[in-house]
């Protein structure tokens, strides 16, 4: 690492922001996005290892699926990072701080058979669904429709892929009971 560092702008700081949007709201839109950042990551990186581990009938398609979602994920979490520099912000950006700021709780190391490690990403995804809500409501009280408008996208992906998520969980199944056993 170079010893030699300029600190251009402290991290949980607020600068001001081109977007005309006053220091105190943008504040307060800063740190709901970085929770939404963070947030995002914790999803990112389940998903993800839900993806390496899938096995069973399904696996291609659940496999395929799962890459989608986190990849999504992901460019919700570059749209979030980059509207909170807009907006004057730091974005979260060292792991350490993901995962203190996150308000979701990760599943553990261990592998779990699919339709737990689906059931525990609808878990999740529920939990940010509800927080991208309030902040939501929250940039539109404070007259930011822009970061609003970002997070209204977002939310309607999410939901979509909630929605797939639970259909996956569905008892119906094409698979014989004979290949089960």
């Amino acid at each position: 690492m170079n010893t030699q560092q300029t600190v251009q702008q402290e991290a949980g700081t607020v600068e001001e922001n081109s977007l005309r949007l006053e220091p105190e709201k943008a504040e307060q839109i800063v740190e709901a996005l970085n929770r939404d950042l963070a947030d995002a990551y914790v999803l990112y990186h389940q998903l993800h290892k839900h993806h390496w581990n899938v096995e069973g009938a399904e696996f291609l398609d659940i496999h395929v699926f799962l890459q989608e979602v986190y990849e999504d994920v992901e460019d919700a979490a570059d749209e979030i990072a980059e509207r909170l520099q807009a907006l004057g912000g730091v974005p979260h950006a060292n792991m350490t701080t993901l995962a203190e700021k996150a308000t979701v709780e990760p599943e553990d190391e261990d592998v779990y058979d699919i339709r737990t490690s689906l059931a525990n990403d609808l878990e999740m995804m529920g939990d940010i669904i509800e927080s991208t809500r309030q902040h939501i409501e929250l940039a539109e009280n404070l007259g930011d429709h822009a970061t609003a408008e970002m997070l209204r996208e977002q939310l309607v992906t999410i939901e979509e892929h909630t929605h797939h998520i639970e259909h996956y969980l569905e008892d119906d199944t094409l698979v014989l009971e004979s290949a089960t056993n």
